[in-house]
């Protein structure tokens, strides 16, 4: 079960984080951009370059002390094939050096449309007699919110290649409550009676450490309902976001946790990816400065989660 890779890389390095590889062109250093530049002109092809040098270098200061990795597809969108092409190699660099790669794509179609998402991100494409991985991502984030027709065809992926994904339930954005939120009965919500249908979509699947393929978002933003939101959903692995940038703290996330620091994982972006930005060093230091950076967040977190 792809959820119980992701629990043994976090016990194995004591760090229940993801750094969020999220790059636009200007958070990259300025020595690595001018060198793309020179190499491919201020064009896609060059922006896309100076990302892949950036995540290649993150990747090689990371993998040691923080099990996984979240590029987002929308910053490499923005760059057309070229983009894409980067994120499919960042994905097999990550998967190469060890780290769990959750590809945040946060699809949220049906039928034949979600198939083919499903089978280009997590499973194989069919091409004559040979089954082709295109991406090969170890998880992917999903939108729910259309129902289980939405969510079926990546967990029928998810159990034919071990694979699993995050469900959205209570985003981190301020107004995540203007539909989230919403009563939905006597004393419930709409993102409550996601919850409920994200553990009912995931029965059958549980692994080693209990828990299913599908997991759930749940920001870091809100804690009270972080907090509500693990104990409705006790067989369901967290996915955090928004600690630092967006305003949520270590207290606030340890409520995602079960007993041992099991069960969630917290995402930083920004924090990391951008940390050269504060040193005064023009970015040559890059690597040092996430690096020192995904420490600090895994201390600040630890002083609130025992992980063993």
């Amino acid at each position: 079960m792809s959820f119980d890779a992701l629990q043994e890389k976090i016990l194995a390095v004591k760090n229940p984080t993801v750094a969020g590889l999220d790059p636009k062109p200007e958070y990259v250093p300025e020595h690595i951009r001018k060198a793309a530049y020179a190499a491919h002109g201020e064009t896609l092809a060059g922006a896309a370059e100076a990302i892949w040098q950036f995540n290649k270098g993150l990747i090689d200061a990371l993998c040691d002390i923080v099990p996984s990795v979240k590029p987002q597809s929308a910053y490499y969108e923005r760059l057309g094939w070229r983009g894409m092409e980067v994120m499919e190699r960042t994905i097999r660099y990550a998967k190469e050096k060890g780290m769990y790669v959750i590809a945040d794509i946060k699809r949220g179609d049906i039928g034949s449309t979600a198939e083919a998402y499903s089978d280009g991100w997590l499973g194989a494409t069919q091409v004559g007699e040979q089954s082709c991985t295109v991406f090969d991502a170890d998880c992917v984030t999903l939108n729910g919110y259309m129902g289980a027709d939405s969510v079926n065809p990546f967990l029928n992926t998810c159990k034919e290649y071990g694979k699993s994904c995050f469900v959205l339930v209570k985003t981190s954005n301020p107004g995540s409550g203007e539909l989230q939120n919403v009563s939905a009965g006597e004393n419930d919500t709409v993102y409550g009676l996601m919850a409920d249908l994200i553990e009912k979509w995931g029965v059958g699947t549980e692994g080693k450490y209990g828990y299913t393929m599908a997991g759930a978002v749940a920001g870091a933003t809100h804690p009270e309902e972080l907090r509500q939101i693990r104990a409705r959903m006790p067989h369901t692995f967290l996915l955090v976001p928004g600690y630092g940038a967006q305003g949520g703290t270590a207290e606030d996330v340890q409520y995602a946790f079960h007993q041992g620091g099991k069960g969630a994982i917290v995402n930083s972006s920004r924090g990391i990816i951008c940390a050269w930005k504060k040193t005064g060093r023009n970015g040559e230091d890059y690597q040092e400065a996430a690096r020192n950076a995904a420490l600090s967040m895994r201390d600040d977190i630890c002083r609130f989660i025992t992980i063993e």
